[in-house]
């Protein structure tokens, strides 16, 4: 969404995206109303947005939710992906078991996590930062792919997995409660002519079926 909008309070916004949104140009006074105090609540680009387009905040856009039970891994408690910071590209995953793995092993961590996002839009899963410098474990496929329509597919209710490879001489343990992998969403393109109607399925490997 493209706003433009022209306040005597706030800063100018100009060109300022919301995906999947159309484009929308507003007035001083329908903006502002009666009561410009409404915009010294409204801190962040976010609070704006909503303030103007009074869209509810319970709309799903993207992010994550336990797996249904009777496709969990665990009976313990699941921790949702986080940020560590406010500024945090990266959402982290965390192991729901404590596992050692032997040098050029490897181990697959179901998360009973899974993820919902918009259309053209991707997570991608990346081994974190520490994992890989500080233990010698990388992801076994490099980087994991969660398309849209892996949520709540009928195998697995798109629980998300996160295979992590020894790749040191010593063996590697982790913990229950360890971050171990991190999650970004991002937007992807798609190529002229070529376009797929085929509907997935089931879970891990079944698009190839």
């Amino acid at each position: 969404m493209l706003i433009k909008t022209n306040l005597k309070i706030g800063k100018f916004i100009e060109n300022s995206r919301v995906d999947n949104f159309p484009i929308v140009e507003v007035t001083e006074e329908e903006l502002i109303g009666v009561d410009e105090t409404l915009y010294e609540k409204m801190p962040s680009l976010e609070d704006h947005i909503q303030g103007i387009m009074n869209y509810p905040p319970s709309i799903k856009i993207r992010g994550f939710e336990e797996v249904v039970e009777e496709h969990k891994k665990f009976e313990t408690e699941t921790i949702l992906p986080t940020r560590g910071s406010e500024k945090s590209a990266g959402y982290d995953f965390y192991s729901k078991e404590t596992v050692t793995i032997l040098p050029g092993q490897k181990h697959l961590f179901w998360t009973d996590v899974k993820s919902y996002m918009m259309n053209k839009e991707v997570l991608e899963i990346y081994v974190r930062s520490s994992v890989g410098i500080n233990l010698d474990l990388c992801l076994a496929n490099g980087v994991t792919i969660i398309d849209t329509d892996y949520y709540s597919n009928i195998d697995n209710d798109g629980n998300i997995s996160v295979c992590l490879r020894n790749e040191s001489e010593q063996e590697q343990t982790i913990e229950a409660g360890d971050r171990i992998a991190q999650g970004i969403f991002k937007n992807f393109l798609v190529a002229d002519n070529i376009s797929s109607t085929k509907k997935r399925n089931g879970g891990i490997g079944t698009t190839k079926k």
